[in-house]
């Protein structure tokens, strides 16, 4: 049987209806003993806002939906027919307030700003109260992150490489501390370990994933001295673009926690997953990611292999309809493959005994980087007798950046490799 606080990367999440955990461009804080999880809550034909999310958990993996933080306005910049991003929530030590901060815009990212909202509450539903604003101006710009220094104050961080202050209640900005230090860069997170902040950056790439990097500094003012990738080069920031780190207290030690998207248009609710692996400060001012963990224990920070054989399944498919049954007695089922670029979407559903439907989800087997690894881990089941099938969509994931360059799959491959299945 599976550990509770076992941590997967790379597949979906489900919460405790069974529902894919939809929160992403995200970020979480600790509070009590509890995690909290924000996030863009995407849907799977269009993208508009229709909300951020707000899950809890009190491991890092076992994941319950507390509310819609902030649901769409009936007007203004997080009304009809807008863009709402990179969701980042702080809470103010000194009022007790939680302050929101996001990106907002038209459908056609013409008209970029940041935005605010607060709650009293980590848990209730955020009040929108519209621009975040420097020297009286919304600041209007797009990607954003969040950073808390060990002083409790707070920064706006932009793409490009702008920072800015926040004031003591983090209703405004007070201070443009740095301007363009990356320029090019986007979806920025920081974090400070030692004398020295470490700065990440994405390049700008669309929705797809690409060697992320970093800068390094021992003052936010700068001078920011750029120290290149963090990940292997080639890949691809192991599949992810990075959007916050996150402090991670466990094992007697504080370790930042690297946290990123695997974009997954246009089935963002249902397919895009994530990717949180522990960062190691190699010196005091070099870091790295020195390898992918398909899965690992939040307790002890600590890589995790799984028990049991793998049996095979071997399944590779473009054609529409095709499908494979695997009969299995037990309460878990993980499903590894091989994502690349010719790779679609593929139905999965368990069905019990009986013939009755149980679950299911839909997985992307697209990547730029040929990946083989676990796509699927099933939602804890009754023990019993299940049986997976999984089916080819003939769909798959294409976008369009501004100026008409076309990313994604050329092709509708689903290719299976072998599954496990936990008692």
């Amino acid at each position: 049987m599976m550990n509770n606080a076992y941590f997967f990367n790379g597949v979906p999440w489900f919460d405790q209806n069974g529902e894919t955990v939809n929160a992403h461009g995200a970020c979480v804080l600790k509070e009590g003993n509890k995690y909290y999880l924000f996030g863009e809550y995407k849907t799977n034909d269009v993208n508009k806002f229709v909300g951020f999310s707000c899950y809890s958990s009190y491991n890092l993996s076992d994941w319950h939906f507390e509310v819609l933080a902030l649901p769409p306005q009936e007007q203004g910049l997080l009304g009809p027919d807008r863009i709402g991003e990179r969701v980042k929530v702080l809470k103010n030590h000194k009022t007790g307030t939680f302050v929101m901060l996001m990106h907002t815009d038209n459908l056609k990212y013409t008209d970029p700003c940041i935005g605010l909202a607060t709650c009293d509450s980590i848990d209730g539903t955020f009040e929108f109260q519209g621009p975040l604003l420097f020297e009286g101006k919304p600041i209007r710009m797009w990607d954003m992150g969040t950073f808390v220094d060990e002083n409790g104050t707070a920064y706006l961080l932009l793409h490009e490489g702008d920072i800015y202050r926040l004031s003591d209640d983090n209703l405004t900005a007070v201070e443009k501390v740095a301007e363009n230090i990356a320029p090019g860069g986007e979806s920025p997170a920081m974090f400070h370990h030692g004398d020295n902040y470490f700065m990440m950056f994405s390049n700008k790439t669309s929705w797809e994933r690409n060697d992320n990097y970093y800068f390094v500094s021992n003052n936010l003012h700068g001078p920011w001295n750029e120290q290149g990738l963090f990940c292997p080069k080639g890949s691809l920031t192991y599949n992810s673009q990075c959007f916050f780190v996150f402090s991670l207290e466990a094992d007697g030690k504080t370790v930042p926690l690297y946290m990123g998207d695997r974009w997954s248009f246009p089935r963002q609710a249902s397919s895009a997953t994530q990717v949180w692996l522990p960062i190691t400060v190699v010196k005091e001012d070099k870091c790295s990611i020195l390898e992918y963990w398909p899965v690992w224990a939040s307790e002890s920070i600590s890589q995790v292999f799984l028990e049991g054989m793998d049996k095979p399944l071997p399944f590779r498919s473009n054609q529409r309809g095709d499908s494979v049954d695997y009969t299995f007695e037990g309460s878990q089922i993980i499903v590894y493959g091989i994502s690349d670029c010719h790779g679609g979407y593929a139905e999965f559903s368990i069905y019990d005994d009986t013939g009755e439907f149980i679950h299911r989800t839909i997985i992307d087997f697209y990547s730029l980087v040929p990946d083989s690894s676990m796509k699927y881990v099933s939602p804890k089941l009754s023990h019993g007798s299940y049986t997976l099938k999984v089916g080819v969509m003939g769909e798959n994931g294409v976008w369009f950046k501004k100026d008409g360059k076309q990313f994604g799959s050329d092709d509708y491959f689903v290719t299976l490799e072998s599954i496990k299945v936990c008692t």
